[in-house]
């Protein structure tokens, strides 16, 4: 496949394009725009992972009964700083959106919010709960984990036993743009796999396993059967920061951790274990915001490394996939694109009319 092949989408005709596919499912008000609003954004940030191209997993998860639309979090604990949140199984951009302004304002009461949030259906990209978070001046710190076929191996396992569980940190400057630090746990997210295996890529070595334990470049082990797994990233380091986002984001939020075979079931669950901080109140005489920037000045100050033209902290690379996308427009392979059209199929919606809502760059 060549570039040759990919198309190229402008943000509002491809957010008109999946808010159809998404109302298709019963799903009303704001809420299919939420989603499809999220998940252009993640394209339009360079992490085509957890954009559109998740649309044909949400689909599917609803018709075998996994994803509820149309629910609100359900509050389970209510105790000043701490909440206790249940997803109900609904969609994740707008349960996510909900329960982390809940938390904003739980924090810029209180100092600080402890927040659990449980049976959300897929919460997409978390640096987006993040940003949200920084946007008002606040620290955001969540641990997720991922209640669907468990992709990623321990630190000397052969099989995987857990999902990606990402970690994620918001830190809000004054006079700099805010520092978003979102990765999974995994060498790198299961939803880029499947974005190379769409492609017909290989990756790099020393991400994967096969099915026999033995290590491959080949992305479908984790797509199709027979099934491989991911490697977490340093090795027992990222295996020991899975371990704590599972029980954090899992076993604390209410939502469970992975402990059964898989069955084959599309719905994607997250659990989040978030804690939001309003540094102002631990703060004096603005310490901490001219500490911070004096230390990006610091940092930004070393010479550039051979083969760099810069470097780039945490937030940055999304910042300038976003500038150069959203005049340009993001590109979309053809399986990918022909997934989602497919998607919208079994929900009785043309091909023609997504075409035309999605329109072309």
């Amino acid at each position: 496949m060549t570039s040759s092949d990919y198309k190229l989408f402008k943000a509002e005709g491809m957010r008109q394009a999946i808010a159809m596919v998404i109302a298709a499912t019963g799903s009303s008000g704001r809420e299919p725009q939420q989603v499809a609003e999220n998940l252009v954004l993640a394209n339009l940030k360079g992490h085509d992972s957890h954009g559109i191209g998740m649309v044909p997993r949400y689909v599917d998860s609803f018709l075998e009964g996994g994803l509820k639309v149309n629910q609100q979090p359900q509050t389970k604990i209510d105790a000043g700083p701490l909440l206790g949140l249940d997803g109900q199984a609904g969609f994740g951009q707008s349960i996510g959106e909900t329960a982390t302004n809940m938390a904003i304002e739980r924090a810029k009461e209180h100092g600080v919010c402890v927040m659990g949030l449980g049976h959300a259906h897929h919460l997409g990209r978390i640096g987006h709960w993040a940003e949200q978070a920084v946007s008002q001046d606040l620290i955001s710190i969540h641990f997720v984990n991922v209640l669907s076929r468990p992709t990623v191996a321990p630190w000397g396992g052969a099989a995987g036993r857990f999902g990606t569980n990402p970690c994620c940190i918001g830190i809000p400057m004054r006079n700099e743009e805010p520092v978003i630090l979102d990765y999974a746990t995994s060498m790198v997210a299961q939803g880029k796999m499947r974005v190379a295996h769409n492609k017909g890529e290989e990756v790099r070595p020393g991400m994967l396993i096969d099915q026999h334990g033995h290590p491959t470049t080949n992305p479908s082990v984790v797509v199709v059967e027979p099934l491989g797994a991911l490697l977490t990233f340093g090795e027992h380091k990222g295996f020991g920061m899975a371990l704590v986002c599972e029980l954090l984001g899992g076993a604390l939020s209410g939502g469970g951790t992975w402990h059964k075979t898989y069955q084959g079931e599309k719905k994607v669950y997250n659990g989040m274990l978030s804690i939001l901080i309003d540094p102002k109140r631990l703060d004096q005489d603005d310490h901490f915001f001219r500490e911070s920037e004096a230390f990006m000045n610091w940092l930004r100050s070393v010479p550039v490394a051979p083969g760099f033209d810069k470097v780039r902290v945490a937030g940055e690379p999304e910042r300038e996939a976003m500038a150069v996308r959203s005049t340009e427009g993001f590109p979309v392979d053809p399986t990918t694109w022909q997934e989602i059209l497919a998607a919208a199929e079994k929900l009785k919606l043309s091909r023609a009319a997504v075409e035309q809502a999605a329109g072309h760059a």
